[in-house]
Protein backbone atom coordinates (compact mmCIF):
# COMPACT_ATOMS: atom_id res chain seq x y z
CA UNK A 1 0.00 0.00 0.00
CA UNK A 2 1.16 3.52 -1.08
CA UNK A 3 2.03 5.55 2.00
CA UNK A 4 3.24 8.76 1.43
CA UNK A 5 5.04 11.44 4.41
CA UNK A 6 1.73 13.94 4.08
CA UNK A 7 -0.34 10.85 5.47
CA UNK A 8 1.21 10.41 8.80
CA UNK A 9 -1.65 11.82 11.31
CA UNK A 10 -2.48 10.85 14.73
CA UNK A 11 -3.98 7.17 15.19
CA UNK A 12 -7.00 9.14 16.29
CA UNK A 13 -7.65 11.64 13.85
CA UNK A 14 -10.94 10.82 11.89
CA UNK A 15 -11.05 8.94 8.56
CA UNK A 16 -12.50 9.43 5.10
CA UNK A 17 -12.50 6.77 2.23
CA UNK A 18 -13.52 7.19 -1.40
CA UNK A 19 -15.14 5.08 -2.69
CA UNK A 20 -15.38 5.57 -6.71
CA UNK A 21 -14.98 3.28 -9.85
CA UNK A 22 -12.01 4.35 -12.21
CA UNK A 23 -9.47 6.30 -11.83
CA UNK A 24 -9.92 9.91 -11.54
CA UNK A 25 -13.69 9.62 -10.85
CA UNK A 26 -12.61 11.27 -7.59
CA UNK A 27 -10.65 14.08 -8.66
CA UNK A 28 -13.61 14.67 -10.59
CA UNK A 29 -15.79 14.62 -8.12
CA UNK A 30 -14.68 13.89 -4.37
CA UNK A 31 -11.36 15.33 -4.29
CA UNK A 32 -11.95 19.06 -3.26
CA UNK A 33 -13.57 17.39 -0.02
CA UNK A 34 -11.21 15.46 0.53
CA UNK A 35 -8.08 18.00 0.48
CA UNK A 36 -10.37 19.88 2.66
CA UNK A 37 -10.79 17.07 5.18
CA UNK A 38 -7.26 16.27 5.09
CA UNK A 39 -6.44 19.92 6.04
CA UNK A 40 -8.41 19.93 8.60
CA UNK A 41 -6.10 17.08 10.43
CA UNK A 42 -8.28 13.80 9.03
CA UNK A 43 -6.89 10.89 7.49
CA UNK A 44 -7.80 10.62 3.63
CA UNK A 45 -8.36 6.89 1.99
CA UNK A 46 -8.59 6.90 -1.35
CA UNK A 47 -9.71 3.75 -3.42
CA UNK A 48 -10.82 2.85 -7.21
CA UNK A 49 -12.59 -0.25 -7.43
CA UNK A 50 -11.67 -0.59 -11.44
CA UNK A 51 -7.83 -0.57 -12.92
CA UNK A 52 -8.87 1.74 -15.56
CA UNK A 53 -7.58 -1.12 -17.90
CA UNK A 54 -10.02 0.15 -20.65
CA UNK A 55 -9.38 3.64 -20.61
CA UNK A 56 -6.98 3.54 -23.67
CA UNK A 57 -7.86 3.03 -27.79
CA UNK A 58 -3.95 2.43 -28.70
CA UNK A 59 -2.64 0.44 -25.92
CA UNK A 60 -3.71 -3.21 -24.39
CA UNK A 61 -5.67 -3.25 -21.40
CA UNK A 62 -2.73 -4.32 -19.32
CA UNK A 63 -0.49 -1.91 -19.94
CA UNK A 64 -3.21 0.81 -19.52
CA UNK A 65 -4.21 -0.83 -16.40
CA UNK A 66 -0.40 -0.60 -15.54
CA UNK A 67 -0.40 3.01 -16.57
CA UNK A 68 -3.39 4.03 -14.83
CA UNK A 69 -2.42 2.50 -11.38
CA UNK A 70 0.86 4.92 -12.10
CA UNK A 71 -1.31 7.99 -12.40
CA UNK A 72 -3.93 6.97 -9.17
CA UNK A 73 -0.94 6.46 -6.54
CA UNK A 74 0.40 9.95 -8.14
CA UNK A 75 -2.75 11.25 -7.65
CA UNK A 76 -3.01 9.92 -4.39
CA UNK A 77 0.05 11.41 -3.27
CA UNK A 78 -1.04 14.86 -4.51
CA UNK A 79 -3.97 14.58 -2.69
CA UNK A 80 -2.04 13.52 0.67
CA UNK A 81 -3.89 10.24 0.66
CA UNK A 82 -3.81 6.74 1.07
CA UNK A 83 -4.05 4.84 -1.86
CA UNK A 84 -5.85 1.05 -1.84
CA UNK A 85 -5.47 -1.27 -4.64
CA UNK A 86 -8.62 -1.71 -7.33
CA UNK A 87 -10.37 -4.84 -7.69
CA UNK A 88 -12.11 -4.93 -10.79
CA UNK A 89 -11.77 -3.76 -14.71
CA UNK A 90 -13.76 -1.52 -16.29
CA UNK A 91 -17.45 -2.42 -16.89
CA UNK A 92 -16.76 -5.30 -14.45
CA UNK A 93 -17.71 -3.55 -11.51
CA UNK A 94 -20.25 -6.00 -10.37
CA UNK A 95 -22.42 -6.39 -7.42
CA UNK A 96 -21.00 -9.29 -6.20
CA UNK A 97 -20.24 -10.98 -2.95
CA UNK A 98 -16.26 -11.11 -4.16
CA UNK A 99 -16.53 -7.60 -4.57
CA UNK A 100 -18.53 -6.98 -1.60
CA UNK A 101 -15.73 -8.69 0.89
CA UNK A 102 -13.06 -7.44 -0.52
CA UNK A 103 -14.40 -3.48 -0.18
CA UNK A 104 -16.38 -4.57 3.31
CA UNK A 105 -12.73 -5.79 4.65
CA UNK A 106 -11.31 -2.44 3.52
CA UNK A 107 -13.69 -0.25 5.45
CA UNK A 108 -13.35 -2.19 8.64
CA UNK A 109 -10.00 -1.76 8.88
CA UNK A 110 -9.65 2.08 7.70
CA UNK A 111 -13.16 2.30 10.26
CA UNK A 112 -13.92 5.60 8.44
CA UNK A 113 -16.13 7.99 9.89
CA UNK A 114 -17.18 9.50 6.60
CA UNK A 115 -17.42 7.17 2.94
CA UNK A 116 -17.65 9.56 0.06
CA UNK A 117 -19.22 7.51 -3.42
CA UNK A 118 -21.03 8.31 -6.29
CA UNK A 119 -24.64 9.14 -6.92
CA UNK A 120 -27.09 6.13 -6.60
CA UNK A 121 -27.92 7.70 -10.10
CA UNK A 122 -25.12 8.50 -12.57
CA UNK A 123 -24.81 7.94 -16.72
CA UNK A 124 -22.68 4.29 -16.80
CA UNK A 125 -23.03 0.98 -14.36
CA UNK A 126 -19.84 1.28 -13.21
CA UNK A 127 -20.80 4.38 -11.14
CA UNK A 128 -24.36 3.53 -10.10
CA UNK A 129 -22.76 0.00 -9.27
CA UNK A 130 -19.94 1.59 -7.37
CA UNK A 131 -22.51 3.04 -5.50
CA UNK A 132 -24.12 0.40 -4.21
CA UNK A 133 -21.04 -1.65 -3.72
CA UNK A 134 -19.79 1.35 -0.98
CA UNK A 135 -23.53 1.21 0.77
CA UNK A 136 -23.75 -2.68 1.25
CA UNK A 137 -20.15 -3.24 2.34
CA UNK A 138 -20.50 -0.05 4.77
CA UNK A 139 -23.57 -1.99 6.18
CA UNK A 140 -22.02 -5.04 6.43
CA UNK A 141 -19.01 -3.98 8.65
CA UNK A 142 -20.97 -4.69 12.09
CA UNK A 143 -22.53 -7.77 11.13
CA UNK A 144 -20.49 -10.38 12.58
CA UNK A 145 -20.96 -13.57 10.79
CA UNK A 146 -20.31 -11.41 7.59
CA UNK A 147 -16.46 -13.22 6.52
CA UNK A 148 -14.44 -10.34 4.46
CA UNK A 149 -11.31 -10.97 2.33
CA UNK A 150 -8.49 -10.55 3.96
CA UNK A 151 -10.61 -11.39 7.39
CA UNK A 152 -11.01 -8.49 9.81
CA UNK A 153 -12.85 -8.40 12.40
CA UNK A 154 -16.61 -6.33 12.94
CA UNK A 155 -16.55 -2.82 13.99
CA UNK A 156 -19.75 -1.34 15.15
CA UNK A 157 -18.07 2.44 14.36
CA UNK A 158 -20.54 4.61 13.08
CA UNK A 159 -20.16 5.70 9.50
CA UNK A 160 -21.85 8.49 7.67
CA UNK A 161 -22.36 7.84 3.40
CA UNK A 162 -22.27 10.42 1.23
CA UNK A 163 -23.28 10.38 -2.47
CA UNK A 164 -21.64 12.67 -4.92
CA UNK A 165 -23.23 14.76 -7.97
CA UNK A 166 -23.41 12.79 -11.02
CA UNK A 167 -22.18 13.46 -14.06
CA UNK A 168 -23.83 16.76 -15.43
CA UNK A 169 -26.22 17.21 -12.55
CA UNK A 170 -28.78 14.42 -14.40
CA UNK A 171 -29.62 10.82 -13.88
CA UNK A 172 -29.88 8.01 -16.38
CA UNK A 173 -33.39 9.46 -17.71
CA UNK A 174 -31.81 12.94 -18.23
CA UNK A 175 -33.45 14.84 -14.60
CA UNK A 176 -31.83 16.98 -13.00
CA UNK A 177 -30.51 15.31 -9.60
CA UNK A 178 -29.84 18.33 -7.23
CA UNK A 179 -27.15 18.24 -4.08
CA UNK A 180 -28.57 18.62 -0.43
CA UNK A 181 -25.39 20.24 0.28
CA UNK A 182 -22.78 22.18 -0.91
CA UNK A 183 -18.61 21.79 -0.32
CA UNK A 184 -17.13 24.97 -0.86
CA UNK A 185 -13.64 23.84 -3.19
CA UNK A 186 -12.71 27.04 -4.24
CA UNK A 187 -9.44 27.59 -2.21
CA UNK A 188 -8.18 23.96 -3.04
CA UNK A 189 -9.32 24.08 -6.67
CA UNK A 190 -5.80 24.44 -7.92
CA UNK A 191 -4.73 21.31 -5.84
CA UNK A 192 -7.86 19.25 -7.24
CA UNK A 193 -6.28 20.39 -10.93
CA UNK A 194 -3.08 19.15 -9.94
CA UNK A 195 -4.59 15.85 -8.99
CA UNK A 196 -6.65 15.62 -12.21
CA UNK A 197 -3.75 16.25 -14.36
CA UNK A 198 -1.75 13.47 -12.72
CA UNK A 199 -4.10 11.13 -14.91
CA UNK A 200 -2.07 11.89 -18.56
CA UNK A 201 -3.26 8.58 -19.91
CA UNK A 202 -6.86 10.12 -20.55
CA UNK A 203 -6.64 13.39 -21.85
CA UNK A 204 -6.92 12.25 -25.43
CA UNK A 205 -8.99 9.00 -24.39
CA UNK A 206 -11.60 10.95 -22.95
CA UNK A 207 -11.75 13.40 -26.10
CA UNK A 208 -12.25 10.46 -28.96
CA UNK A 209 -14.62 8.66 -26.78
CA UNK A 210 -16.72 11.46 -24.52
CA UNK A 211 -16.52 14.65 -26.17
CA UNK A 212 -14.20 16.43 -23.55
CA UNK A 213 -12.29 18.23 -25.46
CA UNK A 214 -10.31 19.86 -22.20
CA UNK A 215 -9.88 17.25 -19.69
CA UNK A 216 -9.07 19.98 -16.68
CA UNK A 217 -11.48 22.23 -17.92
CA UNK A 218 -14.50 19.82 -17.80
CA UNK A 219 -13.62 19.53 -14.40
CA UNK A 220 -13.31 23.24 -13.73
CA UNK A 221 -16.59 23.54 -15.63
CA UNK A 222 -18.39 21.02 -13.51
CA UNK A 223 -17.49 22.61 -9.83
CA UNK A 224 -18.31 26.39 -11.15
CA UNK A 225 -21.82 24.81 -12.29
CA UNK A 226 -22.23 23.59 -8.63
CA UNK A 227 -20.49 26.60 -7.33
CA UNK A 228 -23.44 28.45 -9.28
CA UNK A 229 -26.27 26.14 -8.06
CA UNK A 230 -24.63 27.08 -4.38
CA UNK A 231 -25.35 30.79 -4.86
CA UNK A 232 -22.24 31.15 -2.57
CA UNK A 233 -19.36 29.78 -3.78
CA UNK A 234 -16.83 29.89 -7.11
CA UNK A 235 -16.47 26.09 -7.20
CA UNK A 236 -18.03 23.70 -5.16
CA UNK A 237 -18.67 19.82 -4.89
CA UNK A 238 -22.67 18.52 -4.55
CA UNK A 239 -23.40 15.93 -1.75
CA UNK A 240 -26.56 14.48 -0.78
CA UNK A 241 -26.31 12.30 2.56
CA UNK A 242 -27.64 8.92 2.52
CA UNK A 243 -29.89 7.67 5.23
CA UNK A 244 -28.47 6.99 8.24
CA UNK A 245 -30.34 3.42 9.42
CA UNK A 246 -28.04 0.67 9.83
CA UNK A 247 -25.14 3.59 10.02
CA UNK A 248 -25.12 6.16 12.02
CA UNK A 249 -27.56 8.36 14.30
CA UNK A 250 -29.88 10.72 12.67
CA UNK A 251 -28.83 13.77 12.76
CA UNK A 252 -24.78 12.75 12.08
CA UNK A 253 -23.42 15.12 9.27
CA UNK A 254 -19.21 14.81 9.86
CA UNK A 255 -18.68 16.83 6.84
CA UNK A 256 -20.69 19.66 8.52
CA UNK A 257 -18.86 19.73 11.94
CA UNK A 258 -15.56 19.31 10.34
CA UNK A 259 -16.13 22.23 7.67
CA UNK A 260 -18.01 24.66 9.12
CA UNK A 261 -18.70 27.29 6.56
CA UNK A 262 -17.50 25.44 4.12
CA UNK A 263 -20.77 23.47 4.24
CA UNK A 264 -23.74 24.63 2.52
CA UNK A 265 -27.07 22.63 2.89
CA UNK A 266 -29.53 23.60 0.81
CA UNK A 267 -32.76 24.11 2.65
CA UNK A 268 -34.85 23.78 -0.28
CA UNK A 269 -33.45 20.07 -0.78
CA UNK A 270 -34.56 19.50 2.75
CA UNK A 271 -37.73 21.10 2.63
CA UNK A 272 -38.15 18.19 -0.20
CA UNK A 273 -37.82 15.36 1.75
CA UNK A 274 -40.65 15.43 3.47
CA UNK A 275 -42.82 17.68 0.75
CA UNK A 276 -44.21 15.02 -1.44
CA UNK A 277 -41.55 14.82 -4.04
CA UNK A 278 -41.64 11.76 -6.83
CA UNK A 279 -38.33 12.65 -7.34
CA UNK A 280 -35.91 12.34 -5.25
CA UNK A 281 -33.29 15.25 -5.52
CA UNK A 282 -35.19 17.16 -8.07
CA UNK A 283 -35.81 20.73 -6.94
CA UNK A 284 -39.89 21.67 -6.76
Amino acid sequence: MNRPATQRRDAQAPAALAVAAHPDDIEFVMAGTMLLLADAGWAIHYLNLSTGNLGSLNTPPARTARVRRGEAQAAARMLGATWHPPMCHDLEIFYDSRTLRRLCGIIRHVKPLVILTHSPQDYMEDHTTASRLAVTAAFARAHGGYRTAPSRPPTAAPVTLYHASPHGLRDQLRRVVAPGAFVDTTGVQVRKRAALACHESQREFLRTTQDMDYYVQTMDDFSRALGRLSRRFEHAEGWRRHLHVGFCEEQADPLRDALGPKYLIDDRYERSLNGGTTREGNRQ
